[in-house]
């Protein structure tokens, strides 16, 4: 394992390297430039100025060679020893590199076939979202193993070249960002796509709005029924992910499970290689998939899912998902996703602290119900939640809840949580009791955190001062919070935190958080048969 980790992470580190200059030849190629110039737009100047050379200035590719050599020297200086009482963290660690290598490999192939000036808006935006998801990676692996490891020796190997690679991801995403001008997206839905997802039954859809394909395959020539009681293809919804087709296309359409009502005691993964699975239930309530892996029991909060899913496309629909670790078990996920343009309509997510962990990527949940206690939505994501349900549960004594705790480590990452349209109140268990609790819309879990709440009902439940701070003065002028034009008891801004990063905005700043635009959802939402808002309402 200990060789195999420190491939992935030399491969991983070299592969941002060797991207890096790719990114800056669309402005810099030609330019003759010093280290000052070349990094005064990164998050880490110093650290980019003092890998460089300032006897001579030279082009973004002379500059580049120079950090192939540094990134192969850096990358043989990696701890060789690793032990086993990390080995959860450290398997988060080997599987968080292997995505890096790949999304920095597609953004390598990307520009290597693309000439100069040539990249499409679209193009600029995807590219923008993996480099981006490359950093998140990166600090949920920092995070595993700063939580979790029991050896003060295993932190002092990793978790500085780790961090080394951190800034080496900063410098690329930077360089990306000056290099290329992202196109504004156009055209804003200003209306609903009203799609009714029909029954099924015996397998077979009754007519699925969703097409599969432009040759205009109707759905239900691929749907398979998982029956934990034998009527179906499939007893276990594993089964059914596994008989998927690998690595398909947009264009070949979805595969569809459809699970019957009942409770699956199932710890589900949906891989990379599994794209446009669709995963339908007969709903929120009636088709359950449950779990109880905690923090307190032993895995990390990356691992504790009761659901991940990683496949490009994914679309759940009438589903709950549920981790019955109660409050004090701590961090104990429903539902992870890593999955780019993950779509889940009309599902349930029900726990207690991070109930759903919108790890990366970009992801749009429409006409869901959440419910947890402590920043029970949270991760780096691109998110929108629009038409949902957000309830806050009876926490521990002397806990509070917090809605959101995003965690954006970057000013130049494409992420954040935009919560529109939705109604935030006090599940029945908090309700009903006599408890003082105080709830939050959110806390800034990391540097740069960005949340959005719109056009919401708020009810009393939220503080009047209506944000948390994490630690002190951390992150309160970094961070943007903002509101605009929300409804109900809770949602009057007037006794307001007074940070430098909270905002009450106008709504040409919320446009920038819809659909359309902050997730690019007009591109690919569509396609899922799901409605949708595109911009405001």
């Amino acid at each position: 394992m200990a060789s195999k980790l420190i491939t992935l992470c030399t491969t991983s580190l070299l592969l941002l390297l060797l991207c890096s200059p790719s990114l800056a030849n669309y402005s810099f190629s030609s330019i003759f430039n010093t280290p000052e110039t070349i990094c005064e737009n990164t998050r880490f100047p110093h650290f980019c100025k003092s890998s460089l050379p300032h006897n001579k200035p030279g082009t973004i590719h002379d500059y580049a060679k120079i950090s192939f050599q540094q990134s192969l020297s850096h990358a043989q200086r990696l701890p060789s020893t690793l032990y086993k009482s990390t080995i959860l963290a450290l398997e988060d660690c080997l599987f968080l590199a292997q995505e890096n290598i790949d999304y920095l490999s597609y953004v390598m192939e990307t520009l290597k076939s693309s000439a100069d000036d040539a990249l499409q808006g679209y193009q600029a935006e995807d590219l923008q979202t993996l480099l981006s998801a490359t950093l998140t990676n990166q600090e949920t692996c920092l995070d595993g193993l700063q939580y979790r490891s029991s050896s003060s020796s295993i932190k002092n190997a990793l978790l500085v070249p780790i961090s080394n690679g951190t800034m080496h991801y900063s410098v690329a995403l930077a360089l990306f960002t000056r290099g290329w001008a992202h196109s504004t997206m156009k055209g804003r839905y200003l209306t609903e796509r009203k799609h009714v997802f029909s029954d099924l039954e015996d397998g077979a859809s009754k007519g699925l709005p969703l097409m599969m394909s432009s040759k205009d395959k109707q759905i239900y020539d691929k749907v398979v029924v998982v029956d934990p009681y034998g009527s179906g293809k499939f007893r276990t919804i594993t089964e059914a992910v596994a008989a998927a087709p690998n690595n398909t296309f947009a264009s070949n359409g979805y595969y569809v499970i459809y699970v019957v009502a009942g409770v699956s005691n199932e710890y589900v993964s949906i891989p990379k290689s599994k794209k446009y699975l669709m995963m339908i239930g007969a709903g929120i309530n009636q088709t359950v998939i449950t779990g109880n892996r905690s923090v307190d029991d032993g895995w990390t909060t990356f691992n504790s899912a009761t659901f991940a899913v990683l496949g490009q496309g994914f679309v759940a629909v009438n589903i709950t998902f549920r981790n019955t670790a109660e409050a004090i078990k701590h961090q104990a996920v429903a539902v992870r996703s890593g999955a780019d343009m993950s779509t889940f309509y009309k599902c349930s997510f029900e726990g207690y602290q991070d109930t759903l962990y919108t790890h990366s990527l970009r992801q749009f949940y429409r006409d869901c119900d959440i419910y947890g206690t402590i920043d029970y939505i949270f991760g780096n994501a691109a998110v929108v939640l629009q038409n949902c349900n957000i309830y806050s549960r009876l926490p521990l004594d002397n806990q509070f809840n917090t809605l959101t705790a995003q965690g954006r480590t970057d000013p130049n990452q494409n992420t954040g949580t935009s919560i529109q349209n939705c109604t935030i109140k006090a599940a029945k268990d908090l309700a009903s009791s006599n408890s003082s609790t105080k709830t939050y819309l959110g806390r800034p879990w990391k540097e740069y955190s960005v949340t959005v709440i719109m056009q919401s009902f708020i009810d009393s439940v939220i503080d009047p001062a209506g944000w948390s701070a994490w630690s002190g003065e951390f992150a309160l002028s970094t961070l943007y919070y903002a509101e605009f034009n929300n409804t109900g008891p809770g949602s009057n801004t007037t006794n307001r935190v007074q940070w430098p990063g909270y905002h009450v905005i106008s709504g040409t700043e919320a446009a920038n958080f819809t659909v359309s635009n902050f997730i690019a959802g007009g591109f690919w939402l569509p396609g899922t048969g799901v409605p949708y808002v595109g911009g405001l309402q």
